[in-house]
Order: structure tokens, then sequence, then C-alpha cells
């Protein structure tokens, strides 16, 4: 989906680029809620520029809404996209925010790989009773109580 772009004065601060969006065009583009941008501004993760009550977001905002929404499909907190995003402002080469980024990354493929192992242990457990009640079923083993 294309977003609408609208050209703020010169004096606003809006990073490299006049280019600006509104709440809702956000929303739609990354297919969150209004509340959880505005939550997301709560907690520091975004910095709207406020004309009135109106809120235009930067390029820089959307990109790290871009971020934001990566990191949660990837199963961070917000408190661990909060510090890759701060470490971004203090490292120009970034290699802080890299070498952070690669040791969460490390950390969540080992959390994800023992879910899988248990879940695929749940689902072996259960097709094991799928299969045991279904033929107890079948041989009329169970009464019908009464």
């Amino acid at each position: 989906m294309e977003s609408t772009a609208r050209n703020l004065p010169e004096t606003a601060d809006t990073g490299n680029s006049n280019q600006t969006y509104s709440i809702g065009e956000l929303s739609r583009e990354f297919s969150i809620t209004l509340r959880s941008i505005r939550f997301y501004e709560d907690q520091g993760l975004l910095t709207p520029t406020r004309v009135g009550t109106t809120r235009i977001f930067s390029r820089r905002d959307r990109g790290r809404l871009a971020l934001i929404c990566r990191g949660k499909r990837l199963g961070f907190s917000l408190k661990v996209i909060k510090t890759f995003l701060d470490l971004y402002q203090h490292d120009g080469c970034q290699s802080d925010q890299m070498r952070f980024l690669l040791d969460k990354a490390k950390e969540r493929i080992k959390v994800l790989e023992q879910q899988r192992i248990d879940l695929e242990q749940t689902i072996k457990e259960l097709r094991e009773i799928e299969t045991d009640m279904s033929s107890q079923l079948k041989a009329g083993a169970v009464s019908t109580g009464g």
C-alpha cells in the first residue's frame, strides 16, 4: 500500500527528508492499530512532531516503526527493541547495534528451537492419545455409563 506523503515547512525537524505520514497512514501500512502506535510513542520508541493535537511522523519514525513491527514478529520484547533502536543513535558505525542484535538473535533461536522440540513432543503425545482413544471407541471398550 502506498502512503500519501506531505511536505512540512523547512523549519520542521523531520530528519533527512520532508516526507511525513499521519498516524492513520502508518496504521494502515503496517496493519497495526492506532493504539499500538500511540503506545510505542508513550514508550519512547517513536517521537512524532505535533501540530496542535495532530501527530506528524517522519521517515525516521516510519523506519523505526518498521523495525518495531519486525522485532515484534520475531518475538523480541519492546525492551530489547528499544535498546536496539537506542544503540543506533550512540554508535555511528553500528557495530554495537549489530553485536547486540546478533546476541539477541542467538538467544531467540535457542528459545524457539527448544519450543519446537517441546511442541513436537506434545504433538506426538496427542497423536498417541488420539490413536488410543479412536481404537478403544472402535472396539467398543468404552462403556456409556448410566
